[in-house]
């Protein structure tokens, strides 16, 4: 056992020594390990992160599921969005917005009119842009889409403040609500008015109603069915509805750097191949008369496979450790700068960085390998 150590240790130690003898060959071999093993860790490390990273961004875009009454009914009651509040536990949920929407008369003027819970609205649709501000809760104000003010008003932003009245029609009570803000978003909402869902079920006399509603989580593919799923089988009477546009949109998105980072990943490799085989061919056409000298004092032809494929695999371990870390300092950068938040080392990663290196390197050493092996001592031990 010691002895076998004892040969390992020479072994490596004439590794170590032949790579020294070759410092700038062999730096150059290794800068290109190492920015291959870099880049790779780098877009593997971005790719994992970037669904997550991605689907929290897409959020902006509005809600990726919606909740509808389930059969035949027009309308579920606030127990049931509660109970599918908890059937999300544990969920990346960035939002659910309820919205019951009913056709009132505002300033004796037909609108189809939504109530909405203002807080949720802030999360589940980011891109809605208000002048003024939203109605508070428990506040009797109004929200109106640009589209609609314009028809009661030329100048919409003199509204803001201003009083209008509000009835479910003819022969129902007039209430007085006051215009908080001018919504737009550049969709039908601008043809709309909004309330505070609680006052809208009031105005309405239906006490608890809710239409549907706009849930917005972090998930795509398998996971967004699991949360329908989870819904589905709560049995609340609430049918859950991928939103489709918003949904293929982020898998279109994933599926094409998916696509970027394998072919990414295939040219570097190649570059990193064709870069090591060269300098190893260079270092093995140097080192012929080293090469036969070893053949004639004994060395078989396995015994310089070994030697150039140890050198080239401890090439390709250096190589990949050091690119593995600049990997992740690359992907740490792209993450903070493009989505401000960080993400954490993957150290899985980081060993299939090392070993991809390490194969590459080995295999860009055969043909070197063959070369050496070919060498006839007596040819060169004369000069030839």
């Amino acid at each position: 056992m010691a002895g076998r150590i004892k040969i390992l240790e020479m072994f490596l130690r004439m590794i170590v020594r032949a790579l020294f003898r070759q410092k700038s060959r062999m730096f150059v071999a290794l800068l290109a390990v190492a920015v291959g093993a870099a880049i790779i860790s780098g877009m593997i490390t971005v790719y994992r992160e970037v669904p997550a990273q991605l689907g929290r961004e897409f959020r902006a875009y509005g809600a990726n599921v919606l909740l509808l009454p389930a059969g035949e009914a027009k309308t579920f009651d606030a127990a049931a969005l509660q109970k599918a509040r908890e059937a999300l536990a544990g969920r990346d949920v960035v939002g659910l917005a309820p919205f019951l929407y009913e056709r009132l008369e505002v300033n004796k003027q037909p609108v189809l009119t939504g109530g909405t819970d203002f807080e949720e609205i802030k999360k589940v649709s980011p891109y809605w842009m208000v002048k003024g501000e939203y109605p508070k809760a428990g506040e009797r104000e109004i929200l109106l889409g640009a589209e609609m003010a314009s028809k009661i008003a030329r100048d919409t932003d003199k509204l803001i403040g201003q009083t209008v009245s509000v009835s479910a029609g003819e022969g129902k009570a007039m209430l007085s609500f006051t215009v908080s803000g001018i919504v737009s978003t550049g969709g039908k909402e601008e043809q709309f008015a909004f309330l505070n869902l609680d006052e809208l079920q009031k105005i309405v006399e239906k006490p608890g109603a809710v239409g549907l509603a706009q849930l917005s989580v972090v998930a795509d593919g398998d996971s967004l069915k699991s949360v329908e799923d989870a819904i589905r089988t709560a049995n609340i009477g609430i049918e859950p509805q991928e939103v489709q546009q918003i949904a293929h949109s982020e898998f279109n998105v994933l599926k094409k750097l998916e696509v970027l980072i394998l072919l990414v990943t295939i040219i570097v490799l190649i570059l990193t191949l064709i870069c090591v085989t060269t300098t190893m061919t260079a270092v093995v056409t140097e080192r012929r008369r080293e090469i036969g000298l070893k053949k004639a004092l004994g060395a078989s032809n396995a015994n310089i496979v070994m030697e150039f494929l140890g050198e080239g695999c401890v090439l390709g371990l250096v190589g990949g450790l050091l690119g593995s870390g600049f990997g992740y300092l690359f992907a740490q950068s792209v993450s903070i700068n493009v989505f401000s938040r960080g993400i954490a080392f993957a150290p899985g990663i980081a060993v299939l960085a090392v070993v991809l290196s390490v194969i590459v390197t080995g295999v860009a050493s055969l043909i070197p390998v063959r070369i050496a092996t070919s060498v006839d001592p007596a040819i060169v031990l004369r000069g030839e």
